[in-house]
C-alpha cells in the first residue's frame, strides 16, 4: 500500500484508530476521570477534521480505485465531522442525567462515523457494503446502551433485525449488479453499460435492490417503519446522530450510485424516485400530525425530510437540470443536520431521567420557561416547514425549482401541500409553547443550550447567502470544493 493511497482515507483511519486507543484507554481510566472520554472524542474529531482541510484541494483515489477523495466527499466529510463534534457535545450531560456510565459510548460513535466517512468516499460496491455495516453496527448497540431500560432494548432488536434484512438487499443487489458487468466498481459497471457489454435486466434489478437496501437507511416509504419505534427508544443523544448520520451516509451512496453508475437508466428510474418520494413526503407529514410523542414527531419529520431529498433523484434525467438537482439534495442535507440537532438539543433539555417528559403537552409554558430554547425550537420548526428566512426555505425551494425545471411540476406541487401539513405540526409545537400555560421541568446544561442557540443561529444566518452554499453544493458533485 502506498502512502498516497492512505490519504485518500486519512480522516477515517484517524477516527478508527483513535478510537480503538479510546477502548484501551477506558479500560484503565478512573470512573473519576470519565469526563475525559468526551474531551478524547473531540480530539479525535479535531484530528480527523485536521486532515481533512489539509487535503481540502487534492483529490485522491487508493486501493485500485475503490476509494475516492473527492470534492463531493469533502463535502459530506464535513458535514459528518460536525454531526460526530454536535452528537459528542449533546452526550455527556444526557447520558449522566438517565444513568448510563459506559466508556464504550464514545469509541462506538467514532466506529459508525468513520463507516459513514468510508460511504461518502467508496467507489466500489464492496466498500459500500463493508461501510454500511460499518456504519450501522455501532448503531445497533447504541441504540441498546440505556439497558435494562426496555424501550432501548427494544430499539436495539428492531433496528438490528431489520438492519440485517436491508444488508441482505444490498447484497443481493451487489450481486445482481456483479452478474451483470462482471465487475463491483462504480467506473467498471458504467463502462461495462455504456459499451453494451452489461447485462440490462440484471443491472437494473439490482439497482433497485440497492435502492431497497439504502432506502431503509434513509428511512424512506415503505422502508420507514422502524424510524419512529427506535427513535423513541433509543437514548436521545444517539437518536439525534442517528437521525443525521446514517441518512446522510445513505444518500452519499445514493447519490455517487446514480451520479456514477446509472445516468444512462436515470430516465427510466425518474418514475421510481418520484412515487418514492411523493409516498414519503406525503406519509411522514401525515402522520406527524397525529403525534404527541416529541420522538416520534421528529422521527416523521425525518421521514418527510427523506422523500423532499429523493426528490431531486427524479429530474437526473433530464440534463439541463441534473447538476442542480443533485446539489439541492446535498443543499437540502445541510439544511436538515442543523435543524434536526438543534431540535433534538431541545428535546434533550426536556427529557427527564426516566425518559418521560417528551410529550407534546411538555412543551407547554417554554415560551415563558426558557425564551431562547422556544426562539430556538421555532426556528427549527419553521425550518422544517421551508418558512422564509430560514434555511429550510432556500433548501425546498431549490428542490422545488429543479423539479419544476425537471418536467415534475406534480410533484413539486405535492412538495408544497405536504409542506403545509408540517406548517400546521410546527404551528402546533409553537402553540404549545407560547400560548399554553404550564412548568415545564428543564434539565439544562450549558452546551446542550450552546448546541440548540448555535444551530438556531446557522438556520437563520446562513439563508441570506444560499447562493454561496448552493455553488459550494454544485462544486461538490464536480469533484472539487
Amino acid at each position: 500500500m502506498k502512502f498516497s493511497e492512505l490519504l485518500s482515507i486519512l480522516p477515517l483511519a484517524v477516527l478508527i484508530v483513535w478510537a480503538m486507543l479510546m477502548l484501551l484507554v477506558g479500560l484503565v481510566l478512573p470512573k473519576k476521570l470519565a469526563w475525559l472520554n468526551p474531551l478524547l472524542a473531540l480530539v479525535g474529531l479535531a484530528a480527523a477534521g485536521a486532515q481533512l482541510g489539509v487535503n481540502w484541494q487534492v483529490a485522491q483515489t487508493g486501493f485500485g480505485g475503490m476509494v475516492s477523495a473527492d470534492g463531493f466527499s469533502n463535502y459530506l466529510d464535513a458535514l459528518l465531522l460536525i454531526s460526530g463534534v454536535l452528537a459528542v457535545v449533546l452526550a455527556p450531560a444526557y447520558l449522566e442525567g438517565i444513568g448510563i456510565d459506559q466508556y464504550e459510548y464514545y469509541p462506538l460513535l467514532l466506529f459508525s462515523l468513520s463507516g459513514m466517512l468510508l460511504m461518502a468516499s467508496a467507489t466500489n460496491l464492496i466498500i459500500v457494503f463493508l461501510a454500511l455495516e460499518l456504519l450501522s453496527i455501532p448503531l445497533y448497540v447504541l441504540a441498546g446502551i440505556a439497558r435494562p431500560r426496555v424501550e432501548s432494548e427494544e430499539a436495539s432488536l428492531k433496528y438490528f433485525l431489520l438492519g440485517s434484512f436491508a444488508s441482505g438487499f444490498v447484497l443481493f443487489g451487489i450481486a445482481f449488479l456483479f452478474g451483470g458487468s462482471r465487475s463491483t466498481g462504480f467506473a467498471e459497471i458504467l463502462a461495462a453499460i455504456q459499451l453494451g457489454q452489461a447485462n440490462l435486466t440484471f443491472i437494473i434489478a439490482g439497482a433497485a435492490l440497492l435502492l431497497v437496501g439504502l432506502g431503509f437507511k434513509i428511512a424512506v416509504v415503505p422502508f420507514h417503519a422502524w424510524a419512529p419505534d427506535v427513535y423513541q427508544g433509543a437514548p436521545s443523544s444517539v437518536t439525534a446522530f442517528m437521525a443525521v448520520g446514517a441518512k446522510a451516509a445513505g444518500f452519499a451512496a445514493l447519490l455517487r450510485l446514480y451520479l456514477m453508475v446509472f445516468p444512462a437508466q436515470s430516465a427510466a428510474l425518474a418514475p421510481i424516485f418520484a412515487v418514492i418520494a411523493a409516498l414519503t413526503m406525503t406519509v411522514g407529514n401525515l402522520l406527524a400530525l397525529v403525534q404527541t410523542n416529541l420522538k416520534r414527531l421528529l422521527a416523521y419529520f425525518s421521514i418527510a425530510s427523506a422523500g423532499y431529498m429523493l426528490m431531486a433523484f427524479a429530474p437526473f434525467g433530464n440534463p439541463a437540470v441534473g447538476a442542480d438537482s443533485l446539489a439541492s439534495a446535498l443543499f437540502y442535507l445541510l439544511t436538515f443536520t442543523l435543524a434536526s440537532f438543534g431540535a433534538w438539543a431541545v428535546l434533550l433539555t426536556l427529557e427527564h431521567t426516566d425518559g418521560t417528559g417528551m410529550s407534546l403537552e411538555n412543551l407547554a409554558g417554554l415560551g415563558k420557561r426558557s425564551p431562547l430554547l422556544a426562539a430556538a425550537m421555532t426556528v427549527f420548526m419553521l425550518s422544517f416547514t421551508g418558512i422564509p428566512l430560514t434555511l429550510g426555505f432556500w433548501g425546498k425551494f431549490y428542490l422545488f425549482r429543479t423539479a419544476i425545471a425537471g418536467g415534475y411540476v406534480w410533484l413539486a406541487v405535492l412538495g408544497l401541500l405536504t409542506s403545509l401539513l408540517a406548517a400546521y405540526v410546527a404551528f402546533k409545537v409553537i402553540q404549545q409553547m407560547y400560548f399554553r400555560a404550564g412548568e415545564p421541568e428543564l434539565h439544562w446544561n450549558y452546551w446542550t443550550g450552546v448546541v440548540a442557540i448555535f444551530c438556531a443561529l446557522c438556520v437563520v444566518v446562513l439563508s441570506f447567502v444560499p447562493g454561496e452554499l448552493f455553488a459550494l453544493a454544485a462544486r461538490a458533485l464536480l469533484g472539487t470544493v
